[in-house]
């Protein structure tokens, strides 16, 4: 740098001067040279942790040779040490486009789009890296996490099972590995996870509220019970825990409990609309339908778009004959998930009633066409998403 300032002023000076035109040249000439980046130069700042100086003289480097695909990887991987991953993405790219074959870029870009989140970006250079080297665990695990980032449950399962199984203390591992098996609904998998996850930390109440959903989804739903029984001990104020006792009565037709267990929750988190609407379910199981409906329309006003809740007050506003407004409500259920048969079902009665025949005849009729859907496991109903990746 100190030459470099040295030869401006000296040409500064020179031309001021109007002196020999030849040492002016050469002087600029030098200059150039001084001017320019080096492979070494980056790679000298770099270990003086120099980053920013580095990236400049890459940049020039790259600028001189836009095909030099060493340059860019290099220049990607100081762009990712100092968290600027989109910038890095895209040299990365522009180096695999020069050349597919550069080793270790792959597992690098899959990295970059990784940290951005951007989990369905990050499984093809992943995927790539995999089939470079079928033995990379880093490669497989990160491929594993990007799955179940992009809610590619199934896919994550596949390729974080047989990293769990080299891995058996790694609880950040197991951990994604159970979710991902509940969530593809592979409940005898997330049971054998959360069972390790227990042996280690018995203490866990999400680990235990995780195994319940997972038992519930083997249609254990006593055993999943005990475990929600042993969360609220640990925890009793978690977030969805009194709801999920709540649903798990309900499933076992125990309704005063599920009922007590709906009122915590909603003791806790006013705002549970879930809550709100399986008590109206519960008041309309009890042919209390005038209870039911101020619940309905309070978790209606919370959530319009909780599916489950227009079609119980729809059935409750049919119950007292309020016809229109149950036709709306049940409308309402079928355009926010028209493959679901109890709305179809519950708008044919109200057809029925008001003596509309053949509109009546056409619900029933998709009630059959359509395939009746399992009950959605609790999973999904205490969460619209699992939880997120660890840090």
């Amino acid at each position: 740098m100190r030459v470099r300032s040295w030869i401006i002023l000296c040409v500064q000076y020179l031309e001021c001067c109007k002196l020999n035109a030849v040492i002016l040249s050469v002087l600029l000439a030098i200059l150039a040279l001084a001017q320019t980046g080096s492979p070494a130069e980056a790679v000298a700042l770099e270990k003086r942790g120099k980053l920013e100086e580095a990236v400049k003289v890459w940049r020039t480097v790259i600028k001189q040779n836009p095909q030099n695909a060493p340059a860019l990887a290099s220049m990607g991987v100081l762009l990712s040490r100092l968290q600027k991953f989109d910038e890095a993405a895209v040299a990365y790219r522009k180096a695999l486009a020069l050349n597919p074959k550069l080793p270790g870029i792959q597992l690098n870009l899959g990295l970059a789009e990784f940290k951005q989140g951007r989990f369905k970006s990050a499984i093809p250079p992943f995927t790539a890296a995999m089939a470079a080297d079928p033995q990379n665990e880093q490669a497989r695990v990160l491929l594993g996490f990007s799955c179940y980032g992009a809610e590619q449950y199934g896919q994550a399962v596949k390729y974080l099972e047989p990293a769990a199984k080299l891995e058996p203390t790694n609880i950040q591992l197991h951990q994604v590995l159970a979710q991902s098996c509940l969530w593809a609904k592979n409940h005898a998998c997330a049971e054998n996870e959360f069972r390790l996850i227990l042996r280690q930390d018995p203490n866990s109440a999400a680990a235990h509220i995780f195994m319940g959903q997972a038992l519930d989804g083997l249609g254990r739903t006593e055993a999943a019970l005990s475990e929600f029984e042993e969360a609220a001990r640990i925890a009793p104020s978690e977030p969805n825990l009194h709801f999920g006792l709540g649903f798990l009565h309900l499933k076992l037709s125990q309704y005063e409990q599920a009922e007590s267990e709906f009122g915590v929750e909603l003791s806790l988190y006013p705002d549970n609309a879930q809550a709100l609407a399986y008590l109206g379910d519960i008041k309309l199981k009890e042919n209390r339908p005038e209870e039911a409906i101020p619940l309905l329309r309070k978790a209606i006003q919370l959530k319009s778009d909780l599916r489950i809740a227009q079609v119980y007050l729809g059935r409750a506003l049919t119950d007292l004959k309020q016809y229109p407004e149950a036709t709306a409500a049940l409308q309402h259920a079928v355009r926010l998930d028209p493959s679901e048969a109890d709305a179809h079902y519950q708008l044919g009665r109200v057809y029925r009633a008001l003596g509309d025949t053949a509109a009546s005849q056409k619900e029933f009729d998709k009630v059959r066409q359509l395939r009746r859907k399992a009950d959605e496991d609790l999973a999904r109903k205490m969460s619209a998403s699992p939880p997120a990746l660890p840090e």
